[in-house]
């Protein structure tokens, strides 16, 4: 227990030292204690906790705090539908500047952006940058959460800037305004779409097997590391796959003979020509 003395009137410079956030906290007045007395029982276990550039001990204890809480607050409070996880970005960031929202698949629209609204009530300084993905994206995966982004995201539609937002545990530089703003993103799935090109899951287990077998360097498959349907897929298609892995690509030429067309561009999707031909 250490007691002393604070002095209200006069404050003095706390030096340079290195944050959470990742970058060096410069000097900055603060609070002087004059320490009059230090008490300790014998054989005491002094618990302490390093705080410093993510991750760290103090990052990981708020991260496995802070994840449930807002999914209990978005899941049970604001009741929003289709919510399965939520997920603070941790390396360098510290938690605070990233959030992504994991939902089922064909949630509606509305309660995306229910949640993306209400993730910015609970804490004033938390969620600089909310994601909502659906959920055969691996939040904790950057790459993965880039790729939603960059193919499920229009930003003139799925963006929303929010202004007058706390700026919170972040670096202050010099000139720099006090007032944050908030970009909130939806790149969840909105439509079907074609499947992940890799092999499906059963290929891919049998490969991995294959590996361990010959004794190579362990592998660490990350999220997405087989191919899954997104809905937009036929069962011909899939009788065409289970040829080509069978040898049997060859079957499939008479029919794409009999389909050729004339007049038609290329890139032209197939099915929107084959449509106009049935109507």
């Amino acid at each position: 227990m250490i007691e002393g003395h604070v002095d209200p009137e006069y404050l003095e410079p706390e030096g340079p030292f290195g944050e959470s956030h990742g970058y060096v906290a410069l000097e900055d007045y603060n609070m002087v204690i004059d320490v009059t007395a230090i008490t300790r029982r014998k054989e005491a276990i002094l618990p302490s906790i390093i705080s410093q550039v993510t991750p760290s001990e103090s990052s990981m204890v708020k991260k496995l705090a802070y994840e449930p809480m807002y999914l209990l607050y978005l899941r049970d409070i604001l009741a929003i539908k289709g919510i399965k996880r939520v997920v603070l970005h941790e390396p360098l960031t510290n938690l605070r500047r990233f959030l992504f929202l994991q939902f089922e698949r064909e949630v509606p629209k509305t309660e995306v952006w229910r949640a993306l609204y209400g993730t910015l009530n609970l804490q004033a300084a938390i969620g600089k940058f909310v994601i909502a993905v659906s959920d055969d994206i691996d939040p904790e995966n950057a790459d993965a959460v880039f790729w939603a982004m960059a193919y499920r995201c229009n930003p003139i539609e799925d963006t929303h800037v929010i202004p007058y937002r706390e700026m919170g545990h972040a670096p202050r530089m010099a000139g720099e305004a006090e007032l944050e703003s908030a970009l909130l993103i939806d790149a969840t799935l909105k439509n079907p779409m074609p499947p992940l090109a890799l092999p499906k899951k059963e290929f891919m287990e049998k490969a991995k097997g294959l590996w361990e077998r010959l004794g190579l360097p362990p592998l660490k498959p990350e999220s997405p590391w087989y191919g899954y349907s997104l809905g937009d897929w036929t069962e011909e298609w899939d009788r065409s796959a289970m040829q080509a892995v069978r040898g049997a690509w060859m079957e499939r030429d008479e029919t794409y003979r009999q389909r050729r067309r004339s007049g038609v561009t290329p890139n032209t999707p197939v099915r929107s020509v084959d449509g106009e031909s049935e109507s």
